[in-house]
Parts: structure tokens; sequence; C-alpha cells
């Protein structure tokens, strides 16, 4: 089984929920029909408004929604169908090919099918800096900052999605496209979000810990951060 990550973008004359109901109604029933074995689906719709002042921007525009599929093959003539589905719903859409790594299960708010899940999920789409090469640059994240952001952070889920190769030829060059799920009160508190509420010490010193971690392996003028809503459909 292989695992693919879709990033979509909708037509602007359609809003974000109408936009999120479709997603998850006729999207995820085509890609239930086109024989896909999971479909988890995260986008920006009217319930993280409140969590705008997360987001970063590289890539313009930016992404209006992610979908995670699991199919028994992502080679192009077996995943067709379900490239059709998804083209059907976006006015543009990029495809890439992943390993997912799973740090942090979510065990304390489990998601229930078709559901939104509790909190909201922040997306960032990363690029491998050029100073640092490939394996340094894994080691780092992977070996080194995964501990941090656990560790400084309220996330109750951490996902790791390592890019193996873009599927579509236009697709931004993203190397990792990272999801961890937050409490809702993190969407405005900082120190919520840093795990440190009403600790200034803790604060202080989980941001610093984090931001000190981050610069090793991260260009955060090359960021994107896209704050969602998880929907585990299936």
């Amino acid at each position: 089984m292989e695992k693919l990550i879709y990033i979509l973008w909708r037509d602007p004359a359609e809003t974000p929920d109408a936009y999120a109901q479709r997603l998850r109604s006729s999207l995820s029933a085509g890609l239930r029909d086109a024989g896909v074995r999971g479909l988890k689906i995260n986008v920006a719709d009217s319930a993280v408004t409140p969590a705008a002042g997360l987001r970063q921007m590289h890539v313009l525009p930016q992404a209006d929604a992610f979908a995670n599929v699991w199919v028994d093959s992502a080679i192009v003539g077996l995943r067709a169908p379900v490239d059709a589905v998804i083209a059907a719903h976006s006015l543009r859409h990029a495809a890439y090919l992943v390993s997912e790594s799973q740090p942090l299960r979510n065990r304390r708010r489990p998601p229930q099918a078709g559901e939104r899940t509790d909190g909201f999920a922040q997306m960032a789409l990363l690029k491998r800096p050029a100073k640092l090469d490939y394996e340094n640059w894994l080691d780092i994240w992977h070996n080194s900052h995964t501990t941090v952001a656990v560790e400084t952070q309220s996330n109750f889920e951490y996902i790791q999605n390592l890019v193996v190769r873009r599927l579509t030829t236009d697709a931004p060059a993203y190397d990792a496209i990272v999801e961890e799920c937050f409490p809702a009160a993190a969407m405005t508190d900082p120190y919520t979000f840093f795990d440190a509420a009403g600790d200034e010490a803790k604060f202080q010193h989980n941001l610093k810990r984090m931001m000190d971690s981050v610069a090793r392996f991260i260009d955060m003028d090359q960021l994107d951060v896209v704050p969602t809503s998880q929907y585990q459909m299936f």
C-alpha cells in the first residue's frame, strides 16, 4: 500500500465551507468508488478562521485543502481513477507520493469517521535548505527535532510525511508535508500552543527551544503553514 497527498486549490467562487462540504461528501464518495483504501481530508474551512495569524505563505496562491489517500499502487495507470476524482473537485491540484511516520499518534482526541477532529490541524510544507545535504537534513528533522516538537508544544498528533517523489509535473518542490494537531485554544493563544498556559518562563523556554531547533533545518521564508480542520473519512 502507498500513501499519496494531494494538495487542492478551490475555485474562489466557491466558499470555504461549501468546498469543505463537497470534499466530505462528493469527493469522499468518488474516491471510495475509485477503490481508495483510506481517506483523510484537511481543509481550511471557517472553523479554523481564528487561526489565520498562524498562516505562513511562500507558494501563492496558498492551498485550500489536502487529501491524504491510501492506495494499492501509485503507478500512473492504476491511480488514474483517483486522479480523475481529485481533478473534478479542485481548480488545480498537486500530487505527492510520501512516506508517513507518526512519532505522536492521536490517542488523546481520536478521530471519529466522517466527523471533524477536535481542535485543529496545522499543515506545514517544507523545503530542504540548500545549506544541508539530504542525509543531514533528514537526520536533524527525524532524529533531533522530533523530540523538540513533541516536548515544547501542546500537539496531540504529529505526522511526518517525507516526499518520495512528485507525481504531477507542476507540483511545488516540497520535500516534506507535516501535520500537527493542537487544541482549539492554540489557534489564538501562543501560551497554549507552546504548552505553557499561565507560565511565562516555560513559554519563553519552549518558544526558544523550538525556534532554535527549526532554524537548523528549515528556511522560514520558504515555509508554508496552513491551519485546517481534519476529517478522517474512512
